[in-house]
């Protein structure tokens, strides 16, 4: 059963995650799993062989003492200690090939996993990233997913090797005493039953310290990271985070210490009953042989087969105990591949208008995000006309930018629609509406990419040496600065890589700027898009401005009135309602709230 929209489930275990892992390994790499499974079956069956032949030389040689044809004996016996070298050599050369074909079938399985979880986190949507919910499904997804899938097939395919040799040494064991192979059965089941009991222990304690881990996980990247590195090194920050990494990581030490020492106290009185039917079971076949019942090459036989059986049995109790483990843990993964966006697609998504006749209409639109009761927007209704530039100005936390990812179609309304040309974005694609819109966040990524690559992110449909690449960043204002760097466009911005060049945070926001400008996009919206330039700088976007909106629909969202005279027309946003709108100078006039916040701000460059 998949999780509704929006919701995070706890589920512990499903039979069917063992086939979904199967399924998935067997399409990751259907090749290498077919061999290895061919492989281990072989690994399988050798052991009897090697253990007849042991039966054989030891007859062989005990034949040939009283024999009066000693020399035709010994040939026998080297005949059949050639055969056990074969074998030994066989067992080797597949063991090793398997080795090889496992390694690459984790790899293989793991690069598809991750793929996986790659295109789960781009599917759901970014309320899931306001839920702290959310990063602990993921970072447990993230710590299971690399190697459960692999792990999940390839005990199955150990299971079924040990489950072929155990067949065949009980088969051996039953033709001496139907009770020594009894015995060798019952005496692993108390270790299997610790063993089941502990996984699901282990399982809960996982989930219950995932916060734990994440929090410590945490305070390592502000101690390692260079996005806090000169700030803890100002405030002399680094003891204070080193103590409280090390206080959690000694909590988690000591809950995961007290449940490994019960289990390794359990398990030591398991193998204590283990080591009185195996010597018990030795005894009676040194018995038997001692009666004359069974010859010395069978004394050998039947000892190695218990002993093997012993160790092939254990190997397939061990192993269903793995795979109940492994199921456990494989929930983990697949709580969060089950995640459902909370945005829905339209099963017939219309198309979006292009050209744009009418324009966009917000409705009244009511919107609070997933888990809070407080209305980030109430009843906002704007319309905005084609080739329009209009502002969104307020307060921190008025509503400014929830507004421009409902119109990214990021979240739907609440109540109320958002409409272009009167197509509600309900009945349209994420994808269309998307490409759609380019954007400019406050903020916005920097990708330790090459600067062409970091401008070319706004339009990877375009070839990496087209002309408009650099003509957006001259539109931007970035190219001059960017053709003075050491490889000019191809040098790697950020210095998370060799030969990376890092920018200032208004070069790095021309970067930003260059990116959404290249983007064929008939709605622009620009989040504070000159907050971190200078005067100069703000001066030429402004000088270019009209040029770069003419046809397009452009938001801005912004505290600076500079900027917000580019606009036709001023929305002003309190508490999620707007209080006021018109064009610039007809709200100086009115002497409102928007008056006095531009009075505010100018007087200082007075």
């Amino acid at each position: 059963m998949k999780a509704q929209p929006g919701a995070i489930v706890t589920k512990l275990s499903s039979p069917l995650y063992l086939g979904r892992a199967i399924r998935f390994v067997w399409m990751s790499a259907k090749g290498l799993t077919a061999a290895n499974g061919f492989l281990l079956l072989m690994q399988g069956c050798l052991p009897m062989a090697s253990l007849y032949l042991m039966k054989l030389t030891v007859d062989a040689v005990a034949a040939g003492v009283t024999s009066a044809g000693k020399a035709n004996a010994f040939r026998q016996v080297l005949m059949f200690i050639a055969l056990m070298g074969g074998t030994a050599l066989a067992s080797s050369l597949v063991r090793s090939i398997a080795g090889v074909v496992s390694e690459m079938q984790a790899r293989v399985v793991t690069d598809h996993m991750c793929d996986a979880l790659h295109a789960k986190s781009v599917e759901v949507d970014l309320s899931y990233y306001e839920n702290p919910r959310f990063y602990d499904t993921l970072h447990r997804a993230q710590v299971e997913a690399p190697y459960r899938p692999t792990r999940i097939v390839n005990g199955l395919m150990q299971l079924g090797q040990n489950g072929v040799s155990l067949l065949a040494m009980i088969g051996l064991l039953w033709t001496l005493d139907w009770g020594v192979a009894a015995v060798m059965l019952l005496a692993v089941l108390p270790g299997l039953m610790v063993r089941i009991g502990f996984a699901g222990k282990l399982f809960r304690l996982q989930r219950e310290q995932t916060a734990t881990e994440r929090r410590s996980a945490y305070f390592s990247r502000i101690l390692t990271g260079a996005e806090y590195a000169m700030e803890v090194r100002l405030f002399g920050l680094a003891p204070f985070f080193m103590e409280s990494f090390r206080d959690l990581r000694a909590k988690l030490r000591k809950d995961r210490l007290a449940i490994a020492t019960r289990r390794s106290i359990a398990e030591t009185a398991a193998l204590g009953g283990v080591i009185v039917a195996v010597y018990g079971a030795l005894a009676f076949i040194a018995y038997r042989a001692m009666q004359g019942a069974i010859s010395l090459g069978d004394l050998v036989m039947y000892s190695q087969a218990f002993l093997r059986g012993q160790g092939f049995l254990q190997g397939v109790l061990g192993g269903l105990a793995a795979l109940y483990e492994d199921n456990l843990f494989l929930s983990n993964m697949n709580e969060f591949l089950e995640l459902n966006p909370t945005v829905v697609e339209p099963v017939h998504p219309r198309p979006i208008p292009s050209p744009i006749m009418n324009g966009i209409v917000l409705d009244r639109v009511r919107f609070r995000y997933p888990g809070c009761d407080r209305y980030v927007l109430e009843d906002v209704s704007i319309e905005i006309r084609p080739g329009e530039t209009v502002a969104l100005v307020g307060e921190n936390g008025s509503g400014k930018t929830t507004l421009v990812k409902m119109l990214c179609r990021m979240y739907d309304p609440i109540a109320g629609a958002i409409r272009i040309d009167g197509i509600d974005l309900r009945e349209c694609s994420t994808f269309d509406v998307r490409r759609g819109i380019s954007v400019v966040l406050q903020d916005y990524a920097r990708y330790n990419m090459s600067a062409r690559e970091n401008i070319r992110m706004g339009n990877i449909a375009l070839p990496s040496d087209d002309p408009r690449i650099a003509a957006s960043a001259a539109d931007a204002g970035a190219d001059a600065f960017l053709r003075t760097l050491p490889n000019g466009y191809d040098t790697i911005l950020g210095k998370s890589f060799d030969q990376g060049e890092e920018l200032s945070v208004g070069e790095w926001q021309k970067v930003a700027l260059s990116r959404a400008l290249l983007r064929d996009a008939r709605i622009l919206v620009l989040d504070e898009p000159t907050s971190s330039m200078d005067a100069t700088s703000e001066e030429v976007l402004f000088g270019n401005f009209r040029r770069l909106a003419a046809g397009r629909i452009v938001v801005l969202i912004t505290h600076r009135f500079s900027t917000v005279r580019m606009a036709d027309r001023v929305f002003l946003l309190e508490g999620g309602r707007i209080v006021e709108q018109g064009t610039h100078e007809a709200l100086v006039r009115s002497a409102g709230r928007y008056a006095h916040m531009f009075e505010s701000q100018a007087r200082h460059y007075r």
